[in-house]
């Protein structure tokens, strides 16, 4: 970073906060990269690119590891390729009014509590790529299986749970409320049944959605909602003002999360529909 000073990083990472303020759902990396050249112009040295990585803006690099420190203080998230302001990252910004105050007090509470070592922040950001490179690879195959194909790979999953098929819609069902029904014993003869319903379509569920949902659930159901596109807030905040749980909603990051955490329950056709492979990396110091 020989020709780009603290203040400059500052601006980047100022940048950053804007375009997240009030994004609570947070945006995805690369979104937000791409638009930091349209929020300030950016120098001819920004704009090339290190030997190291020539398929990569040398801006980028640079703003990615300027983050690290952010994240290690707590003020900013990373999750699977998206990016989030936390409480103490939004008190940092009004406290720290100066671009470049707002990076060196990142900088100094990072190195006073995870005694920074040079090679930490190249191993942080090759790990952080790695994940946003294969999660982005796996929600694009997800999303452009069949309908049917996904359905299936979610009743794999509840089965590798030890839940209990009943039902499950055949690919001719004109599409409804209930696409499958499981039980939690074998005979079928506890309570409750769990009512599911699997979305596919590349966009988010709204409360609507899950008010239609609730509405097919008898006294005794629970409800699985699986949405492939995720929930709109209002969605989530029905759930969460529910008197009594009632419903689940499944996102794909969740579905991702409980597909490895059963992966070895998984049948063999199971792991055919949805592959995964675990590849280890040198983890980043705490």
């Amino acid at each position: 970073m020989a020709e780009i000073n603290s203040q400059r990083i500052g601006e980047f990472l100022r940048i950053i906060f804007d375009l997240l303020w009030n994004k609570a759902e947070g945006l995805p990396a690369a979104d937000i990269l791409a638009q930091i050249p349209e929020a300030t112009p950016l120098t001819e040295y920004e704009r090339g690119y290190f030997p190291s990585a020539p398929n990569t803006p040398r801006y980028e690099k640079i703003v990615r590891l300027a983050t690290i420190p952010l994240v290690k203080a707590g003020w900013l998230v990373k999750n699977r390729g998206r990016w989030y302001i936390t409480d103490e990252g939004r008190q940092a910004c009004k406290k720290f009014n100066a671009a470049e105050e707002f990076y060196a007090e990142a900088t100094r509470l990072y190195r006073e509590y995870y005694e920074w070592r040079g090679t930490r922040p190249i191993n942080s950001l090759t790990v952080e790529e790695a994940e946003e490179k294969a999660w982005e690879q796996i929600r694009i195959y997800l999303q452009e299986m069949k309908p049917f194909e996904f359905l299936t790979c979610v009743g794999d999953l509840l089965r590798a749970m030890g839940y209990r098929v009943a039902w499950i819609a055949p690919p001719s069902k004109e599409r409804g409320y209930i696409d499958m029904i499981f039980y939690t014993d074998v005979l079928g003869i506890s309570v409750p049944r769990i009512i599911v319903q699997v979305k596919h379509r590349g966009q988010a569920t709204t409360g609507e959605g899950v008010s239609a949902f609730l509405s097919v659930l008898a006294a005794d159901d629970f409800g699985l909602l699986v949405s492939s596109g995720g929930f709109t807030n209002d969605a989530k905040e029905m759930v969460r003002a529910q008197p009594r749980r009632k419903v689940t909603l499944m996102d794909l990051e969740t579905f991702l999360d409980l597909w490895i955490e059963h992966y070895e329950q998984l049948s063999q056709e199971a792991r055919q529909r949805f592959p995964l492979k675990p590849v280890h990396f040198l983890a980043p110091f705490a």
